[in-house]
């Protein structure tokens, strides 16, 4: 996210998760005893929305989410409009506040207020006229009026001229040049290209940066400085989590890296202070919430490991919202991987903490399918239709879908890629797709769960989920018979939202939420145990581990599909099935 420095305020914490373009930032109110909760903000790409948690139990009191659009003014682009964001999270803080005094809960017994956000979209914002204006909303019209360009959300590929330069500049053309510093392959996924971009392509970008009017940040920086003042003493800052999916940030060091930085040739100037992941960083300065401290700030991938108490090495959870997102704690140690995995910040709750790292297999296109069959093809009519339709067939009958609708990410890293269907025949019908579409997010969770179990040494015996997704039921049952293990539902799924709300409460200063593995909440879950046999899977489902790719003009190995692929570079695992 780009901003300039001034800013409006706002009166509380944001969870904003795009569906297709994904921004999450969650914010935790937390309240004293003997009522004592965590209210979070959620701002995404489809909702703003706000939770409210006891900090005692980790139960759900209340919550609030209002819609926001998403626009694609071309093919690979994703875009949201800031003016929305803001206005929707504004309103959503608000109106969350207003459903807690219904329920006769004090807001003063607030205490923290934590963030996490979707980790890698970058925004840009141009304020020119911003020292005639001193009333808020005015500034807002104006603001919204004047910004220039759009976030560009973490699944946009405009981009990949700028990796494929990037790239050619390196040593050999090693796309991994920079991964013993920042864990990450240069891909269009991270913040530093979409920045470097901006700053190639948008000349107001680029003269606001050289006249010192410029401050860069992804989504968690924007709101924290808009909360605690923005143009008013605002606090620009982020958190390691954050910081570490830019690669301008060094894993080992803990800090901005002045060689990524001329690697990209980015001003070390606009970068946010980073901080802990659990600490005060400044007071909310206007709303509802003024005077309560923000405390909490994590990536909603990080979020949701501290939510599901991934505490210990070895603990895994894999997230299904827009995308798929597995992370393994590896302990204070970073494991770099050898088989397409992240090496990434997990959190760091405390100034005087120790970082704790993850191994993660990211996955463009999970519950971003389902969207994409109601909105573009409406084989659909609602989200929570595909089950039933995926029920009432009950198998693809050889029909396969590759959701490569943003390129591949782990374990490929090939932005060239794109989604096929194949397989088809007079009897498929939107049934059998919509099975399909279900398998293939399940397919793709067990290619990078092989992954992290190759890189680990020791394979997971159980995977806990969750997100959005995770209410299908029998995507769960798919899931849990495709890796021939446990998977691992709390009853409550918004661990996102709680883990925000657990790092803001224990921050130092605030003290209501201890992290202790003796404290830590009880969570009621639901297990879905494989119904198939296991030692017969190969019979069943072959997934192929290698990397061969059909190229453009190949034929494909998969017997059911009988065609050419002009234009993807498709991985055979994600085709091949074998019965």
């Amino acid at each position: 996210m780009f901003f300039c420095r001034p800013c409006v305020n706002l009166t509380a914490g944001v969870y904003n998760r795009f569906f297709t373009s994904s921004i999450v930032v969650i914010t935790c109110l937390l309240f004293a005893l003997p009522v004592c909760l965590s209210p979070l903000i959620c701002s995404s790409s489809t909702y703003n929305k706000t939770y409210v948690f006891n900090a005692k139990t980790a139960k759900l009191i209340s919550h609030h989410k209002v819609e926001i659009n998403q626009n694609f003014p071309k093919e690979g682009w994703v875009e949201e409009d800031p003016k929305e964001i803001i206005q929707s999270v504004y309103e959503c803080m608000e109106r969350t506040c207003e459903k807690l005094q219904q329920l006769n809960i004090d807001i003063s017994n607030i205490k923290a207020v934590g963030v996490t956000n979707q980790r890698e979209t970058t925004l840009i914002s141009k304020y020119t006229w911003y020292k005639h204006y001193n009333n808020p909303k005015l500034f807002l019209t104006i603001m919204c009026k004047l910004c220039s360009f759009l976030p560009v959300v973490w699944l946009d590929l405009r981009t990949q001229s700028t990796v494929e330069r990037l790239i050619n500049k390196a040593p050999g053309k090693n796309k991994n040049h920079l991964k013993h510093k920042t864990g990450l392959p240069i891909s269009t996924y991270f913040s530093a290209v979409k920045l470097r971009w901006l700053l190639d392509n948008v000349d107001e970008v680029r003269q606001a940066v050289m006249s010192e009017r410029a401050l860069f940040g992804t989504v968690d920086s924007w709101i924290i400085w808009c909360l605690t003042g923005g143009r008013n003493g605002g606090v620009h800052c982020t958190d390691v989590t954050n910081a570490s999916r830019t690669m301008l940030f060094n894993i080992h060091t803990m800090d901005w890296d002045p060689e990524l930085c001329r690697y990209f040739d980015i001003p070390m100037e606009i970068l946010p202070k980073v901080r802990s992941s659990s600490e005060i960083y400044g007071l909310v300065k206007s709303g509802s919430l003024t005077g309560v401290p923000i405390s909490g700030c994590l990536g909603d991938q990080s979020a949701a490991l501290v939510g599901q108490m991934c505490f210990g090495e070895g603990d895994a959870k894999n997230t299904y919202g827009t995308g798929c997102f597995l992370l393994r704690n590896t302990g204070t140690k970073p494991v770099m991987s050898d088989h397409g995995l992240l090496t990434t910040i997990a959190y760091k709750l405390g100034t005087d903490r120790p970082a704790c790292y993850a191994l993660e297999g990211s996955v463009a296109i999970a519950g971003a399918v389902v969207r994409w069959l109601k909105d573009n093809m409406g084989i659909v009519q609602s989200s929570s239709e595909i089950e039933k339709l995926a029920a009432a067939a009950g198998t693809s009958y050889g029909c396969y879908f590759v959701p490569a609708f943003s390129g591949l990410y782990a374990p490929y890293w090939e932005p060239s890629a794109r989604g096929i269907i194949c397989g088809l025949t007079q009897f498929t019908n939107r049934n059998h797709l919509a099975f399909a579409a279900l398998e293939a997010v399940c397919f793709q969770t067990r290619e990078i769960l092989d992954a992290m179990n190759l890189d680990s040494g020791i394979p997971l015996t159980q995977l806990q989920v969750d997100g959005g997704m995770t209410s299908n039921r029998l995507l769960m049952q798919l899931q849990a018979d495709i890796l021939c293990m446990p998977v691992v539902r709390p009853t409550m799924s918004e661990t996102t939202a709680l883990g925000a709300a657990m790092a803001a409460g224990a921050a130092e200063g605030v003290d209501v939420w201890s992290l202790s593995p003796g404290h830590l909440p009880q969570v009621m879950c639901e297990k879905y145990e494989p119904q198939i046999n296991c030692e017969g899977t190969s019979s069943s489902f072959t997934i192929n581990q290698g990397s061969q790719t059909c190229g453009p003009g190949a034929k494909c190995s998969n017997p059911a599909c009988g065609m050419n692929l002009q234009s993807a570079k498709i991985p055979q695992s994600r085709l091949s099935k074998s019965f």
